[in-house]
C-alpha cells in the first residue's frame, strides 16, 4: 500500500529549518502547569455539580477517576508519539508519520476547529465572568455593547488581543504568565476544597449509587439526542450504574486539553524526558483536583438538592449551607481559570497552522519564525484576530460541543497510530512506551470513538460538514502544494501492517 507519508527523519529534520523552528525553552513543569492552565478551567466549579445532580449523585467521584483513565490512555499515546517525534504539530504530526497526508490533513483540519472553536467561546464565556467577578464585589460592570445592532463582547476581544501580543512576545514569557494565573486559581480551588471539607456531612453520600430512574428516551429533538440514543431509541441514564458511566461520558471533557500540550513538542528541552514526565504530572494534579471538588460538593449538600437548581455549580453547594461569600471566591477562580485556558489555546492553535503551513498544506508563507524569539508571529496574530473578532462579535455558545469531537476525533487516530508506529517503525527510539501495546492503544481508541457517539446528532452533521470543507480544501489547494507533492521532503513507502 502507497501511501503520502512524511517520514519521522523528515520531520525532525524540519525542525532544525533556521526559518521555521521553534526555540526550546519549556521544561517540565512548563509543560504540567500548561496541562493545568488548559483543564482547570471555570468548568472545575461546575460540570462536577451538572453531573451529579442529573446522573451519577455522589458515584460523580468514580465518574472522574473514570474519566482521567480514558484520558489517561489517550495522554500515554500522546506522550509515545511526543518523545519519538518531538516536533509541533501533535496528533497532525504524529498521524503524516503512520498513516498519510489525507488523514494528517483532516485531523490537522479538526484540531484548527477544536483550538479556535474553544478559545472563541471561552473568551466569549471569559467577559461574561468578568462581569459577574466585579459585581460579586459590588461594582457594575457593562460587558458588551450595542453597534449597528449587534451585541459587542470587548472583554472578548481583549483578553485575545493581550495573549496574541504575548505568544508572539516569546513562549517562555508567556509560560511565565500564564504560570502565575495558574498558580492563583490553584490556589483558589485548593482554598474552596479545605474550607468546604468543613461542610461535608457522611449523610450526603448515601446512596453512593442511587437508584435508577425511569426516564423518557427517543421523544425529543433529533438534533439534541446524542447519536447512539437517536440510532437505538434508547433512555438517557439518570442515576444507577449506567447514569455513573453517562456522567463519565459528560465530566471527560473536563479533562480535555492535555492533547494541546503535545503541540508545544519543538519548544521543549529534553523532549524524551520532559515531555511525558510534564504531561503526567499536569494530568495527576488536575485529576486530584477535579475529584476533591466532587467530594466535597457531594458531600456538602444532597444531590437531590442540587438537581432541584436550574444550573447546579460548586458556588450553589455553598449557598445551600448559608455560605453566600464563596460565591465572589468562585467567581475569581473562575476568571482565572479562563484566562490561562484562553492563552494555552492560541498557542496550540498557532502551532497546528505552523505545522500544517511547514509541510504546505497551507499557505507556506505563514511558518516564518521570528529571528528573535522564535515564534510563529505571522500566524499568531492572523489567529489572534481572526479569534477575537468571532467572539466578540457572534453567538459562539452555539459550537462549544464542536470543541469535544475534534479532540476525540484527534485521539482515536493517535491511538491508533501508536500501533502502526510500532510495527512500520520499531527501530525509532522512544523516550516513553505505551504498556500493553496494542491493547491499551486500541481500547483508547475504542472509549473515545464511544464517547464521540455520545455527541448530538447535530454535532455530527456541522462536524461533517466541516471535514468536507476540509478535504475540497486539501483537494485544491494541499494535494498540490504539499511539499511531498513537490519533492520538498522525501515520501515513503509505507508497508501495509499485519495484524493492525
Amino acid at each position: 500500500m502507497k501511501l503520502r507519508v512524511k517520514s519521522v527523519e523528515a520531520s525532525i529534520a524540519d525542525a532544525h529549518d533556521d526559518e521555521r523552528s521553534l526555540k526550546r525553552s519549556l521544561g517540565t513543569w512548563d509543560l504540567a502547569l500548561m496541562g493545568i492552565a488548559v483543564a482547570v478551567g471555570a468548568g472545575i466549579f461546575s460540570v462536577g455539580a451538572q453531573a451529579a445532580a442529573n446522573f451519577a449523585g455522589p458515584s460523580v467521584i468514580v465518574s472522574f477517576v473514570l474519566a482521567a483513565v480514558t484520558c489517561g490512555l489517550a495522554i500515554m499515546c500522546y506522550a509515545e508519539f511526543a518523545s519519538t517525534v518531538p516536533v509541533a504539530g501533535s496528533a497532525y504530526t504524529f498521524t503524516y508519520a503512520t498513516m498519510g497526508e489525507l488523514l494528517a490533513w483532516i485531523i490537522g483540519w479538526d484540531l484548527i476547529l477544536e483550538m479556535f472553536t474553544a478559545a472563541a467561546v471561552l473568551a466569549k464565556y471569559w467577559g461574561v465572568y468578568l462581569g459577574e467577578a466585579l459585581l460579586a464585589f459590588g461594582i457594575p460592570f457593562p460587558s458588551t455593547f450595542e453597534l449597528g445592532g449587534l451585541t459587542v463582547s470587548w472583554p472578548a476581544f481583549l483578553i485575545v488581543a493581550i495573549f496574541t501580543a504575548l505568544l508572539v512576545a516569546g513562549t517562555k514569557l508567556t509560560s511565565r504568565v500564564g504560570a502565575v494565573f495558574t498558580l492563583i486559581k490553584v490556589g483558589i480551588v485548593v482554598f474552596v476544597i479545605v474550607v468546604g471539607f468543613f461542610f461535608v456531612k457522611a449523610a450526603n453520600f448515601t446512596p453512593f449509587i442511587p437508584e435508577p430512574v425511569p426516564t423518557d428516551g427517543g421523544a425529543g429533538d433529533v438534533w439534541t439526542q446524542s447519536l447512539v440514543s437517536w440510532a437505538t431509541g434508547a433512555a438517557p441514564a439518570q442515576y444507577g450504574v449506567f447514569g455513573m458511566l453517562a456522567a463519565a461520558s459528560l465530566v471527560f471533557f473536563a479533562f480535555i486539553g492535555f492533547d494541546v500540550v503535545a503541540t508545544s513538542a519543538e519548544e521543549v528541552r529534553d523532549p524524551q524526558r520532559r515531555l511525558p514526565r510534564g504531561i503526567f504530572l499536569g494530568l495527576g494534579i488536575v485529576t486530584a483536583l477535579y475529584v476533591l471538588v466532587s467530594i466535597v460538593m457531594t458531600g456538602m449538600v444532597s444531590y437531590r438538592e442540587l438537581a432541584e437548581q436550574e444550573t447546579p455549580s460548586l458556588a450553589t453547594a455553598f449557598r445551600l449551607v448559608g455560605q453566600d461569600w464563596a460565591s465572589a471566591v468562585i467567581s475569581l477562580g473562575a476568571l482565572a481559570g479562563l484566562t490561562t485556558v484562553i492563552m494555552v489555546l492560541l498557542l496550540g492553535l498557532s502551532r497546528i497552522v505552523f505545522a500544517l503551513s511547514r509541510d504546505g498544506l497551507l499557505p507556506r508563507w505563514l511558518s516564518k519564525t521570528t529571528a528573535h524569539t522564535k515564534t510563529p508571529a505571522r500566524i499568531q496574530v492572523i489567529g489572534g484576530l481572526v479569534v477575537a473578532l468571532i467572539a466578540a462579535f457572534t453567538d459562539v455558545g452555539l459550537l462549544e460541543e464542536m470543541i469535544n469531537i475534534g479532540t476525540l476525533s484527534a485521539f482515536v487516530l493517535v491511538s491508533l497510530g501508536v500501533v502502526v508506529l510500532r510495527r512500520t517503525r520499531p527501530d525509532l527510539k522512544r523516550g516513553f512506551t505505551v504498556p500493553w501495546s496494542p491493547v491499551l492503544p486500541i481500547l483508547s481508541a475504542a472509549l473515545c470513538v464511544w464517547l464521540m457517539l455520545n455527541l448530538t446528532t447535530l454535532t455530527w452533521v456541522r462536524f461533517i460538514v466541516w471535514l468536507a470543507i476540509g478535504v475540497v480544501i486539501y483537494l485544491l489547494y494541499g494535494r498540490r502544494r504539499s511539499r511531498l507533492a513537490g519533492g520538498g521532503v522525501s515520501e515513503v513507502e509505507l508497508p501495509t501492517p499485519q495484524g493492525v
